[in-house]
């Protein structure tokens, strides 16, 4: 079933490309396996997929150690607390959610030197949602700015999830915003756009997604 599903996603994601005259290959399919069991993340393997995101740490690294002979690329999009950054730059090859220099340098400063740098993205609260983790779009500039100086970690890009939306314009509007604040900076390091899951799909590509980020579509309803 999981490859069935799997290849569907992918078939609607390739499908996306051509309609709105992206590069073929530019969005990739992150697969969200949070409260799913280390099987079902190997049926996943299985059938192909190879990165994988979490929202719990602690969850997270039990299944890294159930799942070790896989060559698994894991990312945390979860919320962060301070008293997990280490075990975060330990664990982990990409953090999508970092929402303040304090968490970025923590985890630059916990990042171990055997690893490559930690590849991160800024969490950006585009719908001003007071429930929702992330900076303004006014705070990105000097964030970013701060950010990149920082050793051990590679700003990539951003992330962001928006209010959802049933009407497709109004689903593409804050990837819009985003995508266009990102380029007005101009670092071609920033190429990272963690945006769309399963009902804003189409939309996120639309406006330059190159991460998509899905569960309940891949591995069925949550448990």
């Amino acid at each position: 079933m999981i490859n069935t599903r799997r290849n569907t996603l992918l078939t609607q994601i390739r499908q996306a490309e051509i309609t709105y005259h992206r590069k073929p290959g530019s969005v990739q399919l992150l697969a969200v396996s949070k409260t799913k069991t280390a099987q079902a993340i190997a049926f996943a393997y299985q059938a192909g997929q190879r990165h994988f995101g979490e929202n719990y740490c602690q969850e997270a690294i039990k299944k890294q150690q159930e799942l070790g002979a896989y060559d698994i690329t894991w990312h945390f999009i979860g919320p962060i607390q301070s008293n997990k950054t280490k075990a975060l730059a330990m664990h982990f090859s990409w953090i999508h959610s970092v929402d303040s220099f304090k968490i970025a340098k923590r985890l630059s400063d916990q990042r171990p030197s055997t690893l490559p740098p930690l590849n991160i993205c800024l969490q950006v609260n585009i719908s001003s949602e007071p429930s929702k983790s992330g900076i303004t779009l006014n705070e990105l500039p000097q964030l970013c700015l701060l950010v990149s100086k920082l050793p051990n970690i590679k700003l990539c890009g951003v992330m962001a999830v928006p209010m959802p939306e049933d009407d497709f314009d109004l689903q593409r509007q804050p990837y819009k915003i985003l995508y266009d604040a990102v380029a007005k900076l101009g670092n071609p390091n920033l190429d990272t756009y963690s945006f769309g899951m399963s009902g804003d799909l189409n939309a996120a590509i639309a406006e330059g997604a190159t991460i998509v980020r899905i569960g309940t579509a891949l591995f069925g309803a949550r448990e």
